[in-house]
C-alpha cells in the first residue's frame, strides 16, 4: 500500500521542511509513502471562499485516482490516540488497499464534492493548527504509528 499525504501549498519554512524530510525518510523503511503539493491558487483577491474551495477541490481531483482511499484532516473528524491511530493504518493495510490519501485542505476547508468523496475525516487535535505545522504533526504520527506496530522504542521516547 501506498500512502500519499496530499497538502494545498508550499511549506515556506525551511526549518519545517527539514523536519518534514526527516519523517519522509525515515518512513521510507515501513511503507512507500509520497507526499504531493498542490500549488496554492493565484488570483483569489476576487473570489469567494467558497469559489476558492471549489477550484482546489478540481486541483485535488486531478491528484486522485478511482480507486484511492481518501481520508481528510479536518478539525470536525475523528480523533484518535497514536495506539488507535497505528490500529487505523494497520486495518487500511490488511484490507488490501492500493492508495490510502490524506488530504489537507486550503485556507477555507474542502469543497462539498470532496466532502463526498472522503471515506473519513480524521482530526489531529481541538486545536486549531497552521497548514504548515499539520504537515509536521501528520508526518511525525505517521512514523509513529508504524514504530508502534513494529514494536519499536520511539513511541515511549
Amino acid at each position: 500500500m501506498t500512502i500519499k499525504l496530499l497538502a494545498i501549498g508550499k511549506t515556506d519554512s525551511k526549518e519545517l521542511q527539514k523536519l518534514i524530510s526527516m519523517y519522509e525518510q525515515r518512513l521510507g523503511h515501513y511503507v512507500k509513502f509520497e507526499l504531493e503539493i498542490i500549488p496554492d491558487l493565484k488570483k483569489t483577491k476576487n473570489l469567494s471562499a467558497e469559489q476558492q474551495k471549489i477550484k482546489e477541490g478540481e486541483l485535488i481531483f486531478k491528484s486522485l485516482a478511482n480507486t484511492d482511499i481518501l481520508v481528510l484532516l479536518d478539525e470536525n473528524g475523528k480523533q484518535y490516540s497514536s495506539l488507535e491511530f497505528s490500529g487505523y493504518l494497520q486495518k487500511k493495510m490488511n484490507s488490501g488497499l492500493k492508495q490510502l490519501v490524506f488530504l489537507i485542505g486550503g485556507p477555507y476547508g474542502f469543497s462539498e464534492e470532496i466532502y463526498k468523496k472522503a471515506s473519513g475525516k480524521i482530526s489531529l487535535s481541538k486545536m486549531t493548527f497552521s497548514h504548515q505545522m499539520v504537515r509536521v504533526f501528520f508526518v511525525e504520527q505517521l512514523y509513529r504509528a508504524f514504530t508502534i506496530l513494529r514494536n519499536e522504542p520511539y513511541h515511549h521516547q
